[in-house]
């Protein structure tokens, strides 16, 4: 409900749509058999920032549409900050969405896509894939990159991942797409050994230190090289901030632990309080990532130390 009001008080705020922030349109009530849930209705927006340095092929996307990306993440967070008194908390790639998708051949409301549910023999191949992979880390996984392994097996099970695959193999080596092609082979081959690794290509997988046997397959999706230089150089850069459920105001704070790691600023990793000035450290987080294609902060635990120790060191 506070992310209801939060919300509710940008779109009042915001009448002409110009400030780079999601639009809450309705909420409601729903029951079910699992209880009563709370539901949003937002605008339909496009790829998220990470998607769209996946298609830089993680090596960065040019300064300028940096710059113009970063404007508009500007505007909404000076709005934010100076207007309603709101402090996002949890700024980065993934909650700041473009308008619309990187490949517009890909957008569901234009391409017709249906949802696929999986089969019972889907879910029992997916739960085997996963507790191999889990068991093979060791027990050295958090319960987030658990998660992640369950999802990668699950679609890996339902097969969609491999048709994609094969279909746009056919179609870079009409394009002469080679260079990709032979990259991502390996990859490819996951379906049927589930212990595969990519070195080849980076997934966001990496921020929690796994290395995830779909990486090549996510890259190979995208089309060749060219395609994906030529899809970038396209893009609608314009975005929006998204995602308020961790946001809290500058005079009513929920938690004193708030930000992804990889974006979370020093105040905060020493235990001080904190303000709009947060949101800030992330943003250039994020503006560092967009023109490297790498993030700035990455730490990793160890035997006799956390993640969190590492960021604390950093300061």
């Amino acid at each position: 409900m506070d992310e209801i009001k939060i919300l509710k008080q940008i779109a009042e705020g915001d009448p002409d749509d110009k400030k780079c922030v999601v639009k809450l349109l309705d909420h409601f009530k729903h029951s079910g058999p699992n209880g009563q849930h709370m539901c949003m209705v937002f605008e339909y927006l496009g790829d998220n920032l990470l998607t769209l340095i996946k298609y830089s092929d993680y090596r960065g996307i040019p300064l300028h549409m940096v710059k113009e990306i970063s404007r508009h993440i500007l505007v909404g967070l000076d709005y934010l900050h100076r207007e309603l008194s709101i402090i996002h908390t949890d700024l980065k790639p993934e909650n700041v969405l473009l308008l619309s998708m990187v490949d517009p051949s890909r957008d569901p409301t234009k391409s017709g896509a249906s949802l696929v549910l999986p089969t019972r023999k889907d879910k029992v191949v997916s739960e085997s894939v996963a507790s191999k992979e889990i068991r093979s880390s060791n027990g050295d996984l958090t319960r987030n990159q658990k998660k992640k392994i369950r999802k990668r097996a699950k679609k890996a099970a339902q097969g969609c991942v491999g048709r994609e695959a094969s279909e746009e193999n056919e179609i870079d080596s009409k394009t002469g797409g080679t260079e990709d092609t032979n990259a991502d082979a390996k990859s490819n081959e996951v379906c049927g050994d589930e212990q595969a690794n990519s070195s080849e290509v980076k997934d966001d997988a990496k921020r929690d230190g796994i290395n995830n046997g779909n990486q090549g397959k996510e890259h190979h999706r995208r089309g060749s090289r060219a395609t994906r230089k030529k899809l970038l150089a396209e893009v609608d850069l314009r975005c929006k901030l998204v995602d308020f459920g961790n946001a809290c105001w500058t005079y009513k704070q929920f938690t004193n632990d708030i930000q992804t790691r990889q974006y979370r600023c020093p105040e905060v990793i020493l235990g001080s309080k904190y303000s709009t000035s947060a949101d800030l450290w992330s943003f250039a987080c994020i503006c560092f990532e967009l023109a490297t294609g790498d993030v700035l902060f990455d730490p990793h635990s160890g035997e006799n130390y956390d993640r969190d120790e590492v960021c604390r060191n950093h300061f």
